[in-house]
């Protein structure tokens, strides 16, 4: 999520994805293994319902800001730093110290859900001032299509090492603090089942507690310098060409009528509608896997190396897609990227636990993960190019684009959580259980494999009618070099008819 625009080398900040997924995930935190859990602080501090109302305020807030801070931009004045830069700069500061004021629990009785909500929508929105200039960069750092190809697989194979590298750090430092785990209601009776968490939580040592808030703190001060790291490299290595972007014509158009040019657009419709399925495919599989591994495959200590194994085939075949849309076109590489997953989903639902089968099923996951990465935004400029041709004197609507991409990501992401804790939930999910009912097993199984098999087909369906091919893209490259050929010579035309008067 943070990072440079392109290829210039400020590709470190990709590893703010996982500082940014860290507080969503951790405040209704599921994770089966006895480290690496943030419940061990709001399960102290507040109450379940509460940390639901703040996750869901979250969202809604954010549905605000994403189009609001896009439009914003589209306002902002060209600086000596760019038109998108300055946003960048200034939110980062601010964005680290709120970051890290989501983790401090403060020595208060009261007013505690204020706190996490205040700060949660205010990093929120920091982040997308952060994220949608930096996603939009890709638009001002080049005019050629292969160029921003190139700078998008660059941006994603580093945001997926990124996430790795963050997630590892967190889960280093978080993981030395252990929770133990509370056997199944099978075996203690389901009516003591809460007596048996009272009694875990009256007998453990009231030291963990203190070591868990700081565990956490010292995670949030390393990824939040690691932010400031990244977010100096990028304004330090990438520059923005306002000639990339930008056509000679009028003046922009308002707010509403600039939102409305954009959401009437076929083809970022339909190229929207399509990721919407598979990335909520690819974002169930990834946000169930562990609890999958863990309790319907047994395999307790292995899930942590088999999400590594995902994370690292992902970024390690990120290059291979880029090479693969250079050779046989976007759609194609959709297709064959979202369905090559589809087999290993079902063979590892479908056969007996086996730790090598798991292994290659984590790995073929990984594959499909990164055409799931870097295919949308390697996709999204060729629909902006797209409709600066069909509205020529209509411009400055790229933050618009890249806004409202990025908040229905997050959508996404707010639906997959949903759907996972109703579903286990309603199955009679044992938060901390050492094991877990059959019906759990049986949920888990069609969070990871049915529900995603649906959902990619589902997607590459709606993608038949995404009318950007490898053609169209042609003749809307060529198209765009005659319009900007024909706006420059109209300048100098006038130019030269100026200085003759004068």
């Amino acid at each position: 999520m943070a990072g440079g625009g392109g290829a210039e080398g400020a590709r470190p900040g990709g590893l703010l994805p996982a500082a940014c997924r860290q507080p969503r995930e951790r405040l209704m935190d599921r994770s089966p293994a006895p480290k690496c859990s943030g419940r061990a602080i709001f399960s102290r501090q507040l109450d379940p319902f509460y940390a639901s109302i703040i996750l869901f305020v979250g969202r809604a807030w954010d549905a605000i800001t994403d189009p609001m801070v896009g439009f914003f931009i589209s306002k902002t004045s060209w600086t000596r730093f760019g038109r998108l830069m300055p946003w960048i700069i200034f939110s980062t500061p601010f964005a680290v110290i709120s970051y890290f004021l989501i983790w401090f629990v403060p020595d208060i009785s009261r007013g505690q859900v204020m706190w996490y909500l205040v700060f949660y929508c205010i990093f929120q929105t920091l982040v997308t001032c952060f994220h949608v200039p930096y996603s939009a960069l890709t638009m001002f750092i080049s005019r050629e299509q292969s160029e921003r190809d190139s700078a998008t697989a660059y941006r994603m194979t580093v945001e997926v090492l990124g996430t790795v590298l963050g997630t590892a750090i967190q889960g280093q430092i978080v993981g030395k603090v252990v929770t133990p785990c509370i056997e199944s209601p099978i075996f203690i009776g389901k009516t003591n089942s809460s007596v048996a968490m009272e009694e875990l939580n009256m007998t453990h040592d009231t030291g963990s507690l203190t070591d868990t808030r700081n565990a956490y703190m010292i995670a949030a001060g390393v990824i939040g310098g690691l932010y400031i790291l990244c977010a100096v490299i990028l304004s330090v290595g990438v520059r923005e060409k306002r000639e990339s972007s930008e056509l000679q014509s009028d003046e922009p158009v308002s707010f509403f009528q600039g939102l409305k040019l954009v959401m009437n657009h076929g083809a970022y419709i339909k190229l929207i509608a399509g990721f919407l399925f598979t990335s909520l495919a690819f974002m169930l599989l990834e946000g169930n896997f562990a609890l999958f591994c863990t309790y319907t495959l047994g395999f307790r200590n292995e899930f942590q190396n088999i999400l590594l194994a995902i994370m690292l085939s992902a970024t390690l075949t990120i290059p291979l897609w880029q090479w693969f849309l250079t050779r046989f076109g976007k759609k194609t590489a959709v297709y064959v990227g979202m369905s090559s997953a589809i087999p290993f989903l079902i063979m590892v639902a479908v056969l007996d636990s086996n730790l090598i089968i798991t292994y290659i099923v984590a790995v073929a996951a990984g594959i499909s993960v990164a055409a799931a990465f870097l295919l949308p935004w390697s996709m999204l400029p060729d629909v902006i190019d797209d409709f600066k041709l069909q509205h020529p004197n209509s411009h400055g609507h790229e933050a618009i684009f890249f806004s409202f991409y990025v908040f229905f990501t997050k959508f996404t992401s707010g639906v997959s959580l949903g759907i996972s804790t109703l579903s286990l939930d309603f199955a009679g999910y044992q938060t901390r259980g050492c094991s877990q009912p059959s019906d759990v097993n049986f949920t888990l199984k069609m969070l990871v494999s049915a529900v995603p098999v649906t959902l990619i087909l589902l997607g590459l369906l709606l993608f038949k009618l995404y009318p950007i091919d490898e053609e169209k893209r042609r003749k809307n490259k060529k198209a765009l070099q005659d319009l900007r050929e024909e706006s420059n010579s109209s300048s100098e035309s006038d130019n030269t008819e100026l200085a003759s008067i004068v």
